[in-house]
């Protein structure tokens, strides 16, 4: 059977959208494509399904690892679709009833763009071209991010007068080790290469070329992530987000209370079992509600 006939192809294929493309192009790996023609600019309808994709990617128990990326040729994301923002003058004209009104749509919006750190496995951003405004959002959500030797970032918000509300703000000064670049590029909007994002820690790869580059060279690092024990992989990502909202001491205090649990696991001697043989190991699925851990 043919990795596109899969039953996790199939399933995944299923949670494709208006806006989102979600295919298996590997053995327990998803593919989702960013897809609103002419430059993947976020309306509601588009954030609001990137959420539920990654929200429902979350429950598959076969899956291990994700790559996000855009459909489009020539670039990643030109950012939030400033025509939708019209839908707000339906809120109420109450200032005060406003403000919570806004509060709300705005907290959703971080929830949703938020959804591929809650996932509880890998997602590797492979970007190109244009990375704007909320494009900046999405990347720092995600646990890996590739750049395409091409692509152009910039954290766009102070342009159109607002301070970055999605992700930005809360993400960038943890990911990177220069805060002081980091308040240079949120106060002036100025584009910054791939180069500077590497050099600025954003990026941990510049891969040269454009789309097609880059989204194999992440889809090369899932399939190697694929391969691991996933209880492993996904205790791993759950440890290191509790690192970096936590002392070192708590986090090491936590790390022995989940290991004590996950040690028992079934992939260790497993993964042992094969290095002694000198085979792959083959692990089971997860399980039910993954991301619920």
């Amino acid at each position: 059977m043919s990795e596109s006939n899969s039953p996790l192809a199939q399933r995944l294929t299923a949670l494709s959208g208006a806006f989102i493309k979600v295919s298996s192009p590997a053995p327990h790996v998803a593919l989702v494509e960013l897809f609103r023609k002419p430059v993947n600019a976020f309306n509601d309808p588009f954030w609001e399904e990137y959420g539920k994709v990654f929200d429902n990617l979350s429950l598959e128990q076969d899956l291990r690892a994700i790559v996000l990326a855009s459909a489009l040729p020539k670039l990643f994301t030109a950012g939030i679709d400033f025509q939708a923002l019209g839908s707000m003058a339906n809120f109420d004209k109450d200032p005060a009833r406003r403000a919570l009104q806004t509060k709300e749509h705005i907290s959703m919006f971080q929830k949703a763009i938020g959804a591929p750190e809650r996932c509880p496995y890998p997602v590797i951003v492979a970007v190109h071209g244009a990375v704007l405004g909320l494009g900046i959002d999405i990347v720092t959500a995600c646990d890996v991010r590739y750049a395409a030797s091409d692509a152009t970032f910039s954290v766009k918000e102070v342009d159109v007068g607002l301070a970055a509300d999605i992700g930005t703000l809360a993400r960038l000064p943890k990911v990177v080790g220069n805060e002081s670049l980091v308040r240079e590029l949120a106060f002036t909007a100025r584009n910054f290469s791939p180069t500077e994002a590497a050099q600025l820690g954003l990026v941990s790869k510049i891969v040269q070329g454009s789309r097609d580059e880059v989204v194999k060279a992440a889809l090369d690092t899932a399939k190697m992530i694929a391969q691991k024990a996933p209880i492993a992989v996904v205790g791993t990502k759950h440890l290191l987000l509790h690192a970096r909202d936590h002392s070192v001491q708590q986090n090491l205090d936590y790390t022995a209370t989940w290991n004590g649990a996950m040690l028992q696991s079934v992939d260790l001697s497993d993964a042992l079992k094969a290095a002694q043989a000198k085979s792959k190991p083959i692990f089971r699925p997860l399980g039910k509600h993954p991301a619920k851990l």
